[in-house]
């Protein structure tokens, strides 16, 4: 799987979310900005994802993932600090 890839399956399952992905060779940085988020804590954020992407974990092509994943608001206040 490479990034592009990884990106395609976030964004189908969160087309009103800002997505990235970087990395490669099963490695990968996910940073999400979504309204999908709110009200969940940091655990439930990733788990959300980890949804997203578990079969991917379990062949193998995906091995190591880091998140940032925020709501709208939170992206804001960390750009204006």
């Amino acid at each position: 799987m490479d990034s592009q890839a990884l990106y395609g399956i976030l964004a189908e399952a969160l087309p009103d979310a800002e997505v990235e992905v970087n990395g490669g060779e099963g490695k990968y940085s996910l940073s999400v900005v979504g309204s999908v988020f709110e009200g969940l804590t940091s655990v439930k954020r990733q788990q959300f994802i980890y949804q997203l992407i578990d079969k991917h974990i379990n062949s193998g092509e995906i091995h190591a993932v880091t998140m940032q994943l925020k709501t709208p608001s939170e992206k804001l206040d960390s750009e204006t600090t």
